[in-house]
């Protein structure tokens, strides 16, 4: 059984007001109850696996939604952690824009690409450490299981749906996506570099 967390809204979240992140979490903890339900059919034996067909099937469907929530619950968690950074919000740790500067050039640089993958994407735009060329992209995902590049670790996770900013900004997308980048929670996505780091040294030493 998947159990939510309990994001609250505080005076550090900026990016979105609290009827906007009410709303938002709603939809999180929907994913959390599909999962759950899905779960519970396939762990029941009622997924029909012997009938599984590539074209229609109810083992289709329910494999489908399957990874569809998980990744909604996922990425929600992901995103709904990042934002509200408070007085860090403008301070990112040095040795996060080091990494970022390297594969990008400068911060600058980076930022500007993020902000068309944000602008361009129906779903997702996250910064992530992608495992086979051992450098940081920005990836674009049209859904929450379109457009992820499977070896790869998120830092940063913006979620671009509709629902994610319609209620406050309306049509005004870019106001929400460059207001975000000023309401970032630095220390968390430096947590997440760290992790990622010494996930990489460790992986290293064992190749030796």
């Amino acid at each position: 059984m998947l159990e939510k967390i309990d994001f609250q809204y505080d005076e550090d979240i900026t990016v979105i007001n609290q009827i906007q992140f009410d709303e938002h979490i709603q939809l999180y903890e929907a994913y959390i109850r599909k999962y759950n339900e899905i779960m519970g059919i396939m762990k029941a034996g009622n997924s029909r696996p012997e009938e599984a067909n590539a074209t229609y099937s109810k083992f289709r469907c329910l494999k489908n939604g399957q990874s569809f929530a998980l990744n909604a619950v996922i990425l929600h968690e992901l995103y709904f952690s990042n934002i509200g950074g408070g007085q860090y919000a403008n301070s990112i740790q040095s040795s996060v824009e080091d990494l970022i500067s390297r594969d990008f050039g400068s911060f600058d640089n980076w930022k500007l690409d993020f902000i068309a993958t944000a602008k361009a994407s129906r779903g997702w735009a996250i910064l992530a450490y992608e495992q086979r060329t051992k450098c940081l992209q920005n990836i674009l995902l049209d859904a929450h299981d379109k457009g992820q590049i499977v070896y790869s670790y998120p830092l940063i996770v913006l979620d671009v749906y509709e629902h994610a900013y319609f209620i406050q900004y309306g049509i005004q997308k870019e106001n929400y996506i460059n207001n975000f980048l000023y309401n970032i929670n630095w220390p968390i996505v430096k947590k997440r570099a760290d992790a990622l780091l010494a996930s990489c040294s460790h992986n290293s030493e064992d190749n030796q």
